[in-house]
């Protein structure tokens, strides 16, 4: 958003959405065109910064909807790797492997120590894990059970 003036952010946000939420590539175009008309006079830079990478773009429409979602939702993984890195940081070194996952196994219980988000959490994260699971198959471990 650096090539949006800051009063417009929303409003940009709200319009651009419809791009990268698009069922499909021809419906990405069409929401693409709809941002243009409404846009293009004012923010003609950012219009061009997405025709100039629509090639790069479209591969990410091919994957399910809750991969995109995955993708575009990175916060609470970055939050998770910033405590990692500070446990890590905190800790110094690791005489084994297994003491290095043990310090992240902790981490990441700390992070809900009553236990009563891990229920939430699974349902979240549960459309996103099966269609990991059927997309990359191959590449994940166990996908073969399920």
């Amino acid at each position: 958003f650096r090539l949006v003036s800051r009063r417009d952010w929303d409003a940009v946000k709200r319009d651009i959405k419809p791009i990268y939420t698009a069922p499909s590539p021809d419906a990405a175009v069409a929401a693409l065109d709809e941002f243009e008309e409404k846009w293009g006079a004012k923010h003609g830079a950012v219009i061009r910064l997405w025709r100039n990478a629509w090639d790069e773009f479209t591969p990410f429409l091919d994957y399910d909807v809750e991969i995109r979602t995955m993708i575009c939702s990175t916060n609470a993984i970055e939050s998770l790797n910033a405590r990692y890195r500070r446990a890590i940081r905190a800790r110094g070194h690791f005489p084994t492997e297994q003491a290095a996952m043990k310090c992240l196994y902790l981490v990441t219980r700390s992070l809900d120590p009553t236990g009563t988000g891990r229920a939430r959490w699974t349902m979240r994260w549960k459309p996103v894990i099966n269609a990991f699971a059927i997309t990359f198959g191959d590449r994940w471990p166990g996908a073969e059970t399920y």
